[in-house]
Order: C-alpha cells, then structure tokens, then sequence
C-alpha cells in the first residue's frame, strides 16, 4: 500500500549558504529556523513556506561588479 497523499518536497538545492544580511539560505531561500523546524512541520506549514520562496528569491540577487 502506497501513502496517496502529496507531500511537499524539501525545496533544499544543496547550496547551504545564508545571505549575512537577508538572513536566507541563498540556495533554498528559507530562513535558518525553517530550516531546522523543517522536519517537524505539516504539510500544510511546508506547502506555505513553498509559497512564500519565490518571492525571497530578489532579495539575494547576484550583483557583478567589475571595473
């Protein structure tokens, strides 16, 4: 027997870095805490904090700056 339900995947990239200022992982866009609550959330706490990433994702953008 198979578990139907549609379970929220880790949106984790594998790229464990936190912007110092942002305060964001710069691969996931998730915060420290949710992180490491991640584990113990609901799917429906899960489904929200999948919501909300994509709008993190401008406030790390990459910015080049060569001379």
């Amino acid at each position: 027997m198979t578990d139907s339900r549609a379970t929220p995947l880790s949106p984790c990239t594998n790229i464990c870095v936190m912007h110092p200022r942002e305060g964001i992982c710069a691969g996931c866009y998730r915060t420290m805490d949710e992180i490491v609550a991640w584990g113990s959330l609901t799917d429906v706490q899960r489904q929200a904090i999948m919501d909300e990433l994509p709008a993190r994702a401008p406030r790390i953008s990459k910015r080049k700056r060569r001379g």
